[in-house]
């Protein structure tokens, strides 16, 4: 499967397999491509991301925040008791 761009009677480009051609439409190169559609602008002033799969924020530093949970006074100072005792939460639910 090979793809081509195209340029319709109303001047829209598109990127296109070369049996989907309509006889409306007009082969133009790949650079004629990028400067009509607006991926050379794209380029020059963001330099990254665009179309791509994956583009966009990535955490800082690689890192992901931290999982947090909304708990009262008592279940907080549960899990400090539980921690502190190293109590087992799976051995309490057998039983």
């Amino acid at each position: 499967m090979k793809y081509i761009y195209v340029k319709d009677n109303d001047g829209f480009v598109v990127k296109k397999l070369q049996s989907d051609l309509l006889p409306d439409e007009q082969i133009i190169t790949e650079e004629e491509y990028k400067e009509l559609s607006g991926e050379n602008y794209y380029q020059k002033k963001f330099g990254h991301g665009g179309k791509r799969k994956g583009a966009g924020r990535k955490p800082a530093n690689g890192l992901v925040l931290k999982f947090q949970i909304r708990v009262s006074e008592k279940e907080k100072e549960f899990l400090k008791f539980a921690r502190e005792h190293h109590i087992d939460y799976d051995s309490l639910m057998e039983g």
